[in-house]
């Protein structure tokens, strides 16, 4: 189930913290249930991930280790139980939150494409990692019935797409093309100007959207800016970035900049009472 990555599921809240419903308590709940919806919906693409990779996974040197499938601490059938399980919460949340539901199809499909066809794809396989993203803001956004702007969804497009080829470079890199089958058509010097470009587009926008739409936030572009200068250097100097997750978790100073972020954006729109 690999809960560590839930985090990702964080930007299901972006839409709360940008629209200043973060002091709604209604609203919150309605975004905190989009997010455990969303937890139980990746939690099942990661096991229908292991369990058609468990062989592959079992002749690699860090996934035979961590993947509890790949370890021989779980079996296929206990797993396929588990993926029972989790498909019938998600059965169950579309009588509690529809529209939510309706993208977290959406999502469960997707991966299910990328895990049998997609992610042998150059490219294709990138971009589906980053519209997971882009899908959770689109759950956040259903759960409080807001529509997304598009700002949101070009600079959330672009910095998953960032984080997506900083994954590959690193897997490629560290490990070549035995890590997964599609690496054998990327090379670093390509997923390096794919990650440049996308980063570039993230702050770009994020950049536009601050200064058109919300401009009590131009005090987190520099912080903004700050993550990702040092991201790449954690990708670069310290070798890590090929799980975005545990490069943030491990790296002090990118956390306190997410937490930092956090607050100043909670900080510049906090609801103006009276």
């Amino acid at each position: 189930m690999r809960p560590k990555q839930w985090i990702k599921n964080g930007f299901v809240l972006a839409p709360l913290v940008f629209t200043g419903q973060f002091l709604d308590s209604e609203a919150l709940g309605r975004a905190l249930g989009a997010l455990l919806l969303f937890c139980v919906a990746s939690s099942a693409a990661y096991v229908v991930n292991d369990m058609r990779d468990v062989a592959r996974d079992r002749l690699h040197p860090t996934k035979s280790r961590t993947r509890p499938l790949a370890a021989g601490q779980v079996s296929v059938p206990a797993a396929a139980t588990l993926l029972v399980g989790l498909y019938a919460i998600l059965l169950g949340g579309w009588f509690v939150a529809p529209a939510v539901m309706t993208i977290i199809v959406a999502y469960v499909l997707l991966n299910l494409a990328y895990t049998f066809v997609l992610k042998y794809q150059p490219v294709v396989d990138i971009f589906v990692i980053a519209i997971g993203f882009v899908l959770r803001v689109y759950a956040g956004a259903m759960a409080l019935a807001v529509p997304v702007s598009s700002w949101m969804f070009i600079t959330t497009l672009c910095l998953a797409l960032y984080l997506a080829a900083v994954k590959r470079r690193q897997e490629l890199s560290q490990r070549g093309a035995d890590g997964r089958e599609v690496l054998e058509k990327y090379s670093v010097s390509l997923v390096d100007r794919y990650a440049e470009m996308s980063a570039t587009g993230a702050l770009l926008f994020y950049s536009l959207f601050v200064m058109s739409a919300k401009p009590s936030l131009v005090i987190t572009v520099p912080l903004v800016l700050f993550g990702l200068f040092r991201y790449w250097f954690v990708v670069e100097a310290l070798d890590g970035g090929e799980s975005p997750t545990d490069a943030v978790l491990a790296d002090w100073q990118l956390l306190v900049t997410v937490v930092l972020w956090v607050g100043a954006c909670c900080w510049a729109l906090w609801p103006v009472q009276g």
